[in-house]
């Protein structure tokens, strides 16, 4: 699946046997030092997370459990993507709004974030971040 420019999937390794799966998480899977780890769970199947886009952080999220799906926009392009594999991330750079929305039951969302949180540098205001992009 071919994503937004700089926006990318990402194949995290796994083992599988006869006992499951696992699957690493190492740092040269992941383009950026990891600074901060949190999850998304218990979201009701008609809210929406995210709306927002960062100054500073790059992400990298996956659906460690069910599924949902990424809205990503560059302020051009909007497109959406649908995660629901655990060793599939999808790579988020600087700049670039999300939404994440329609969760499964049970779904868990991972993100793995380059920096550690830091109020001032989302871009909350989707207009604002449109301006910016001209």
């Amino acid at each position: 699946m071919k994503t937004l420019t700089h926006t990318q999937l990402i194949e995290i390794p796994k083992v599988h046997d006869e006992r499951g799966s696992l699957a690493v998480v190492e740092k040269d899977i992941i383009p950026f030092e990891i600074k901060r780890v949190y999850y998304l769970y218990d979201v009701p199947t008609d809210s929406f997370r995210g709306g927002h886009a960062h100054k500073k952080q790059q992400s990298v999220v996956i659906a460690l459990s069910g599924s949902f799906e990424v809205i990503i926009d560059d302020g051009h392009t909007r497109q959406r993507i649908m995660l629901n594999k655990p060793n599939q991330g999808l790579y988020i750079p600087t700049d670039i709004w999300r939404e994440i929305d329609n969760f499964s039951s049970g779904a868990v969302c991972l993100v793995l974030a380059s920096t550690n949180f830091d109020a001032s540098e989302y871009v909350r205001d989707y207009d604002a971040f449109l301006s910016s992009k001209r």
